[in-house]
């Protein structure tokens, strides 16, 4: 089948000013909610768009990792390209494309580093695979081959056999403060309901809907 011939009218839910949560993050967490009900596979991971200084855009897919009143939280290497890119531009975009329910969440807003206690205590409650894969890659560096990560392994593995494995310096979190978060809910003919929270700046929300 061509490209321009596949299509999809969505009809599976609309969404409404009245149905709205009183703020983004709960409206988020009653919609997220709704995708583990539907077993969506990993409903937290997020595209996340970030830019040079100059403006070439990149994206990748990362994992949530916390959400409060303060922001969405992920975790990754400080010195990675997003890293680098973070450092030099720090306004971002989060994109959870939760396709199967017809719906998708775009957050616009501004990245700061969470406390070092706060990734730290992250870090230790992850699997210790995990852990020293932290140590292992140096995101977005050449490598050689794949050898390259599994000798690194097996060395700190038997490195730290039997202690603790160490924070990386390198590596912890980053929150997102939202400024903008939109709810897309698909409808049908490409009427589309999109509803976005904006900040203002006292702190309180506002909403508009924005043409499909």
């Amino acid at each position: 089948m061509a490209l321009a011939d596949l299509r999809k009218d969505y009809s599976l839910a609309g969404l409404a000013e009245k149905d709205l949560a009183k703020d983004p993050f709960r409206q988020f967490e009653k919609w997220f909610q709704e995708a583990e009900a539907a077993k969506l596979t990993e409903p937290n991971a997020m595209t996340l768009a970030t830019a040079t200084r100059e403006g070439r855009p990149s994206a990748r897919t990362v994992l949530l990792k916390g959400l409060d009143g303060r922001g969405f939280v992920f975790y990754s290497n400080y010195e990675s390209r997003k890293g680098r890119e973070i450092a030099a531009n720090p306004q971002v975009t989060l994109l959870f494309p939760w396709i199967a329910l017809e719906r998708q969440v775009i957050v616009e807003g501004t990245l700061t580093k969470v406390a070092r206690e706060e990734s730290e205590a992250y870090f230790h409650s992850r699997p210790r695979a995990s852990q020293l894969g932290a140590w292992v890659s140096q995101q977005s560096s050449i490598i050689s081959g794949r050898a390259v990560l599994e000798d690194a392994m097996k060395a700190l593995e038997k490195k730290y056999a039997g202690e603790e494995v160490p924070t990386p310096p390198n590596w912890g979190g980053w929150r997102v403060a939202p400024e903008t978060v939109e709810f897309w809910q698909g409808r049908r003919s490409r009427l589309h309901d999109r509803l976005r929270y904006s900040r203002g700046k006292n702190g309180d929300w506002t909403v508009e809907r924005l043409a499909p």
